[in-house]
């Protein structure tokens, strides 16, 4: 535990020109009798740290102590302190790590760019959850973020429904989607993708498993999510839409097939409207997304989808008459 703090009281006087005993001291989360022990120590162990007596005094390294990564840019400094995502980092039980990482870069940076992390943190924040909803971390998170790093095996069990599978398997990477955390992992020889939230117990069995170094993470995943949204669309509405309503349709419904189902559109009639054959997850869920457009859409079909649209408008007109 005292080596690590020495090491962090070393880091953290590479990355700035001085600190007080108090700042130390609240970094270290040790008292300032505590950062004086560890100065000492450090001097008798051939680290330069120099004391400064007085109010404006503190603690400094002299002598050149310290490594710089010199093939940096300032961009390139800024751009490495955009990748730590501090929430996601926190739920996989990685922030510490995370933590002495930026610190030991931030302390070889060269004196020009050691403002890059300030830089970076007041003009990006990435908030990776939706509106209205307060996300909760699975509970089995850090246990299988682990098992990712280090490519070991995992024996899970999985709720399906209102059944529960064992799988044994090879969790090749993570994945936060709009503030639910998914797992990628390869179980039977077929690459998958489970809700972490769903699994009711994981443990690593302690064999490492040999990893397909030609995975691409971020292009299974977007083949994948491809895959969902168009499997999902498995009804049609045929609409009507206005000029406005067509310009909001692709923000009420699944945006992809809005914009495909509007491109293959004819021309406008003579009301300006055009028809189109638009793919649904269903008509119940088509009926909530498309009322939001109000009278910029007319549904022409399914019968019985437009006969729901009929009363509703109906119902709509006997309450404003």
């Amino acid at each position: 535990m005292r080596a690590a703090r020495l090491i962090k009281m070393v880091l953290l006087l590479q990355s700035r020109p001085s600190m007080t005993g108090a700042e130390l001291a609240r970094e270290l989360e040790v008292s300032e009798r505590t950062v004086t022990r560890d100065a000492l120590a450090l001097s008798e162990a051939g680290v330069p740290v120099y004391a400064d007596r007085g109010r404006a005094g503190g603690y400094r390294l002299i002598g050149g102590y310290r490594t710089r990564l010199t093939g940096l840019g300032r961009d390139e400094a800024e751009a490495l302190f955009l990748s730590g995502l501090p929430g996601a980092l926190r739920d996989m039980g990685l922030e510490d790590a995370a933590s002495a990482a930026r610190l030991k870069v931030s302390a070889a940076l060269l004196p020009s760019l050691r403002n890059a992390p300030e830089s970076a943190a007041r003009r990006f924040h990435l908030d990776a959850p939706g509106w209205y909803q307060e996300p909760k971390t699975p509970d089995l998170l850090p246990v299988l973020a682990e098992a990712v790093w280090d490519d070991r095996r995992v024996q899970a069990a999985y709720r399906r429904g209102d059944t529960e599978v064992e799988r044994l398997l090879e969790p090749y990477g993570l994945v936060l989607k709009a503030g639910v955390w998914y797992l990628c992992a390869r179980a039977d020889g077929t690459l998958r993708v489970y809700r972490i939230d769903r699994f009711s117990s994981a443990e690593a069995d302690g064999e490492r498993f040999e990893r397909d170094q030609d995975f691409d993470l971020a292009a299974f995943w977007r083949e994948r999510a491809a895959q969902f949204a168009r499997s999902i669309l498995r009804a049609e509405a045929v609409v009507r839409v206005s000029g406005d309503g067509a310009r909001r349709l692709p923000y009420v419904t699944d945006r992809a097939a809005a914009e495909e189902a509007l491109a293959a559109a004819g021309p406008p009639d003579g009301q300006g409207r055009v028809t189109v054959t638009l793919p649904v997850e269903s008509l119940d869920v088509a009926y909530g997304q498309l009322l939001s457009l109000g009278p910029e859409v007319e549904v022409l079909g399914p019968p019985e989808l437009r006969e729901r649209f009929a009363r509703a408008a109906a119902a709509l007109a006997d309450l404003y008459r």
